[in-house]
């Protein structure tokens, strides 16, 4: 799956429910998708939370193959910014 399809399945999400916050996945060279309002595109603008994931974890992260939780307590995954609006990932990705 690449960031692509992966923007699009958030892009699904955002269609249904728009966030009032700005999410950015940030996979290093591999590119990242800021997720703000109802719009999720493949930039890497300022937001008010950072998920910094590498593209294959983002993948099984999206899947459903990744716990969130395990995978911040882990080191998978680490959050800069407002944590808060991290929660708000499940419901994008229902």
């Amino acid at each position: 799956m690449a960031l692509t399809d992966i923007r699009d399945r958030f892009q699904r999400g955002l269609d249904r429910k728009p966030l009032d916050d700005s999410i950015k996945f940030d996979c290093g060279d591999d590119g990242a998708i800021t997720l703000q309002g109802a719009e999720a595109r493949l930039a890497d603008d300022p937001a008010d939370c950072t998920i910094h994931i590498s593209e294959p974890n983002l993948e099984k992260l999206v899947a459903g193959k990744l716990n969130p939780m395990t995978a911040f307590a882990t080191g998978k995954i680490k959050v800069s910014g407002d944590m808060k609006v991290a929660l708000k990932l499940s419901q994008l990705l229902k």
